[in-house]
């Protein structure tokens, strides 16, 4: 049951992704080919690979970069503390981020994120690999069963077995009456904000949205009251 779940072992989790390059003309010709080939079979016949890059690239780890990562964690005050990593250096961000399981509290976290096991886990596992790390412990998986796998989907709890079912945040926070992160930006404005714009900072912010909603979700579907942001 969801209730048994020890809450304070909860590490509510978001990540905002862009293309690694902000256009097309900057990708060397083997990428080029290699994204037209990766692509080939998902493109409508209309979609040129190029048009394809500029709406698909920061979705998939091979030819994106994550430029924010937010967590979330109960307090004892019952509140959620959250904390951003963000930065233009991948590699930098996600040092900062990786240096936080070496911290005893967080050896026996479980990881929850909404559509999380298709995306903000792999993805970050992907990328650390990718900058030259090993992802920390709560991100590896080989040689595990699946019961010993520390990781949460918000997505996957509401399925209740319907593998056809696909559910947004934004939706499950209005059935269940929770404020909507989406009140200023969608993911789908991430990568102009971030390139055009330069305001890593409304993405930061939209990210640690992401968080409190996901995690009164969680709270919701175990029938407990909504949590508050708590500013340290």
């Amino acid at each position: 049951m969801i209730n048994s779940i020890p809450i304070e072992r909860v590490l509510f989790l978001d990540i905002e992704t862009v293309p690694n390059a902000s256009a097309w003309e900057e990708l060397s010709e083997t990428e080029k080919k290699l994204w037209d080939k990766k692509t080939s079979n998902q493109r409508k016949e209309d979609f040129t690979a190029e048009e394809f890059y500029r709406e698909r690239a920061g979705i998939m780890a091979e030819f994106g970069k994550i430029i924010c990562i937010s967590i979330g964690m109960l307090e004892k005050n019952g509140s959620l503390l959250i904390k951003s990593f963000f930065d233009e250096d991948e590699k930098k961000l996600l040092e900062e981020f990786g240096e936080i399981f070496n911290k005893p509290q967080l050896r026996d976290v479980i990881l929850c994120a909404h559509n999380g096991k298709e995306f903000d886990f792999p993805w970050i596992a992907r990328r650390f690999l990718i900058n030259g790390m090993q992802p920390p412990l709560p991100f590896q998986l080989y040689g595990k069963k699946p019961w010993e796998i520390p990781h949460l989907d918000t997505m996957e709890l509401w399925k209740f077995g319907d593998y056809k079912s696909y559910v947004s945040l934004e939706l499950l926070a209005h059935v269940f009456n929770i404020p909507t992160p989406k009140d200023d930006i969608d993911g789908s404005m991430v990568s102009s904000i971030y390139y055009i714009e330069k305001d890593l900072f409304r993405i930061v912010k939209y990210c640690e949205k992401d968080v409190l909603t996901l995690a009164n979700v969680f709270r919701r579907m175990r029938q407990e009251d909504l949590l508050k942001r708590y500013n340290d």
